[in-house]
């Protein structure tokens, strides 16, 4: 039985600029609120255009100086930032709670998968290694070496505040880069700890620096200057293109995870216990506001009765509540702007035919809840079916054939998950190499760890955040040829 964390008070938030961290009595605030009740719980200061100079003024000695200490010694102090985290696991939880809606134990849990990347980063930074290549030439010597890519602009939401931004700033930390990160007005309290677990650590003024405030202001400053060399952001299609343009006329790199339309593909002899098991599990975690979550329903035509029945069983399990009580565990949507496209969508299925066989309504008139909604009867036109739900409604289609509902699949333009149930190995194989996403699971719905890249295809985005590849992202390779 998880504890109870009892009545708890919000941090103060604070900026930090080239050393300093301002409070927000020194700076226009917007307000932070509680997605459980609608309370305003807090205030996250706005930066300003002198505060931004002032960040790309600091960022840019602090990556020559950081640059130079040795993997090893990065190694110490991004590993001790994840004790930190540790230490501080359950304040950070429930200041995540408190702004974001999301369960304790969810939030626990996010906490601590993004001290587990720290520590990860922290080994892999030390086997950040170059290579020799035979010259042609007697007693020449060709190097291949890896260096920091240099100053970074992250960008990150408010869904999974601590590890969204932890994949940002961990990676750019131990690669040896300098960051600064604009994280979400409406999670900044979860941002703020993963500042203060890095300070604390020793990290040096101005390695590390982060903003809030207007996403637009913020965003065309930093980008505009010839100082930040890599764009890094987690978000909407329309804001990654447009930042990707901006990125690119000063030609800097740019990591790009833009969300998912996941399908899930239930075949004929499939396990449906544990399909079921998996997929509603994973469906209405953090009331299913995961980029990476199951969102379109596929399954065999022959299975589906029994595949409907069990999954709406297994839904009606759900205990909808503030995240901060134990029996909870599906918190709030986020915020008024979900809740509202979950009514939406709901619209437009009836509208078009479709069977509301569970929930499809807001919960009291208190908060962001919404019930957890199951949607029978779906063809691929609904809009549930084509675009991005982020939130706790799963649409179930039926399919009769493999080619055409990997076909259907691959229709939506995102590609980032996908997840397929079948016990037979060579369907597997066909699923795996044929759909188009950036992981495919097979009878499971685990999706990323942080020794495994995350990364989508299509307009999901491009790069990867997490293993190998996600600390390749902010190195770039240097050719030394010596005669």
């Amino acid at each position: 039985m998880m504890k109870n964390v009892g009545p708890t008070t919000y941090p103060e938030i604070f900026l930090a600029v080239g050393g300093r961290e301002i409070p927000p009595s020194d700076r226009e605030v917007s307000d932070v609120v509680n997605p459980a009740d609608g309370a305003v719980v807090g205030f996250v200061p706005q930066a300003t255009d002198a505060d931004l100079d002032a960040a790309l003024a600091a960022t840019g000695p602090a990556y020559e100086e950081w640059k130079q200490v040795s993997a090893f010694d990065r190694s110490t102090i991004v590993r001790r930032a994840g004790a930190i985290l540790r230490e501080r696991s359950e304040r950070i939880a429930t200041t995540m709670v408190l702004e974001n809606g999301k369960t304790f134990r969810e939030a626990l849990g996010e906490v601590m998968v993004s001290a587990d990347l720290l520590d990860w980063l922290a080994d892999e930074c030390r086997r950040s290694y170059g290579r020799v290549i035979p010259s042609r030439f007697p007693h020449g010597r060709v190097l291949v070496v890896q260096e920091p890519v240099g100053p970074v602009a992250a960008f990150s939401p408010w869904n999974a505040p601590a590890l969204t931004l932890m994949r940002k700033v961990g990676p750019a930390v131990a690669a040896g880069c300098s960051v600064i990160a604009k994280a979400s007005e409406e999670t900044p309290g979860t941002a703020y700890e993963i500042y203060l677990a890095f300070r604390d650590a020793g990290l040096p003024d101005g390695v590390f620096q982060l903003v809030f405030g207007n996403s637009t202001q913020i965003s065309e400053h930093l980008l505009a200057s010839k100082v930040i060399r890599k764009l890094t952001f987690t978000g909407s299609v329309r804001v990654g293109v447009h930042l990707t343009q901006l990125a690119a006329q000063t030609m800097k790199r740019v990591t790009m995870e833009l969300g998912g339309h996941a399908p899930v593909i239930v075949c004929e002899d499939a396990d449906i216990d544990l399909a079921v098991q998996e997929m509603a599990g994973f469906k209405f975690r953090q009331t299913g506001q995961i980029c990476a979550a199951p969102s379109r329903f596929f399954i065999h035509e022959s299975r589906y009765d029994e595949f409907v029945e069990k999954f709406v069983a297994k839904a009606q399990q759900v205990v909808v509540g503030n995240g901060l009580d134990d029996e909870t565990t599906m918190g709030p949507l986020a915020n008024e702007r979900r809740l509202q496209a979950m009514l939406d969508f709901v619209a437009d299925a009836k509208s078009r035919g479709g069977k509301i066989v569970l929930g499809g309504n807001q919960i009291g008139d208190k908060g962001f809840f919404f019930e957890p909604t199951v949607i029978t009867d779906v063809d691929d036109d609904f809009e549930v079916m084509r675009s991005e739900i982020f939130g706790p409604i799963a649409p179930i289609a039926r399919f009769s054939d493999l080619d055409d509902v990997i076909r259907r699949a691959n229709s939506s333009d995102l590609g980032l998950t996908a997840f397929t149930f079948t016990e037979n190995e060579r369907t597997a194989r066909i699923l795996s190499d044929r759909i188009e996403a950036g992981l495919v699971t097979v009878n499971t719905g685990g999706t990323s760890l942080p020794e495994t890249p995350f990364g989508g295809v299509k307009q999901s985005g491009y790069g990867h955040e997490g293993g190998a590849e996600g600390l390749e992202a902010y190195m770039t390779k240097k050719l030394i040829n010596q005669l």
